[in-house]
This record gives C-alpha cells, structure tokens and sequence, in this order.
C-alpha cells in the first residue's frame, strides 16, 4: 500500500494568528502535503472569544483530528508550549511528529512575570503598543514574512489571560512523555531558550536545532531555514509510514 501523506496542522505564538504559518503553508500544500493553520480563542479570526486553557486545547485536538491521516503538529511559541503539552498527553494524541519552536521554556516564576509585565506595559501604551511593534518587526522581518505576522491582527486583549493560563500546563512531564519524532527549534538570541538545557535531558531522543543570528521570531525572520526543517520533518515520517 502507498504510504499516507502526512498532514500538517500549525498553532501560532500570543497575540498573533493563523496568518503568521502564510510561508510554511503554501511551502507544505505545494509538495503535496495538507495543510491547517488555526486561530486560538482570542486570537485572529477569534478575537472576540475569551482565552481559555481548555478551548486552546480543545482546537488543537480538533485540528488534528480532522484528518484521518498521520500528523505533524507545529506549533510556535505559546502554540509550542500548547501544543508540546497536548503531545505529552496521556493517553498520546493522533499525533506522528511534532515541532515545537521558541518554547523550550517553563513558563512560572519570575521569567512568566517578567513577560506579564511587559505586555502590561505595551498595553498600557495609547495604541497598545501597537507603533512600537511594527517597528521592530519592520527591522527584524524579511519583507517575504512581514505582512503576515500582525495579517489577522494583535490579539492584546488576550495576552494576560493567555499568559496566566500557560503557568497551569505540566510541561516537564509532558516533554518526558512524548514519544514521536521531535524537533524542538530556536533562534540563537530567542529568549524563550531559557530551558533548553532541561528540554535536553528530558527529551533525549528530540531533535535540536538552533539558529544562527535569529531572534524568537524564527519562523519568520528564516522562513527558508524554518521550511527546510518541516521537509526533514515530513521526509521522516514519510519514510516511516
């Protein structure tokens, strides 16, 4: 029998959308693989749902499920830290591989407060903090990506709840138990690398991929490099399958 082609579900970071994956899914649906990026509550297409750690999750699940095929869940960011806890799960998802970007990270402690208190701060700016962004994504994003990052919109409403709710996901366990192909990557200047060292030991068997001269926003700022790791992605379980 021919092997099944795998299908590819993306999950985006906080306070950005569906439209943020635009690079990586038109590269994935043009060699021939099915492609779903979706918006989490509070984000994108959402904007008007509360953020719950439940419904995050729950449109996840149905993203992955509505294929009856092998799939590569990819997720960036807060999409990573969602989605590296839903591989994790007991009992083990539909899920045949996973990316997990920018989020070899536990978010508690003094690193989640830093990062509340910072999105407080944009907030309480008169436009959100909305100028100050699309400054730097201006300078730090290649014109190809740039568009599609803020496409669907900032969701800062969200942005505390989302980033509270996060403290509530058991990440270490999750990382121990996931037992599919990983690829974990960062940007070498991501500060969201802050436990890559733990991810390592918990995960012996994952892929780590950092690159060079990137910031957190890895998918977008190498969308080249970030496409060549969802082909060794897909060419390993396509040979698997």
């Amino acid at each position: 029998m021919p092997a099944a082609t795998p299908a590819v579900v993306f999950v985006h970071g906080i306070r950005t959308s569906a439209t943020m994956w635009r690079a990586q899914v038109e590269h994935v649906v043009a060699r021939g693989n099915p492609a779903l990026a979706v918006d989490l509550p509070g984000h994108g297409s959402r904007m008007d749902e509360p953020f719950t750690l439940d419904a995050a999750m729950r449109t996840i699940d149905d993203a992955v499920r509505s294929f009856s095929g092998p799939v590569l869940l990819v997720g960036h960011s807060m999409g990573g830290l969602l989605s590296t806890a839903y591989t994790g799960e007991d009992p083990a998802p539909p899920v045949a591989g996973f990316i997990g970007a920018s989020c070899t990270a536990l978010p508690r402690g003094a690193g989640l407060a830093a990062y509340r208190m910072l999105a407080g701060a944009l907030n309480a700016m008169p436009d959100n903090g909305l100028w100050l962004s699309r400054q730097v994504l201006d300078v730090t994003l290649p014109a190809e990506t740039r568009g599609d990052f803020g496409a669907g919109g900032y969701a800062m409403a969200a942005q505390d709840t989302a980033l509270r709710s996060l403290a509530a996901l058991d990440l270490e366990s999750a990382v121990r138990r996931i037992a599919v192909p990983t690829w974990f990557v960062n940007g070498q200047f991501d500060q969201l690398r802050t436990h890559e060292t733990l991810y390592r030991r918990l995960a012996p068997q994952a892929e780590f991929i950092v690159v060079p001269r990137t910031t957190h926003l890895v998918t977008a700022m190498r969308p080249r490099v970030f496409n060549a790791v969802l082909e060794l992605a897909l060419a390993t379980l396509e040979t698997a399958s």
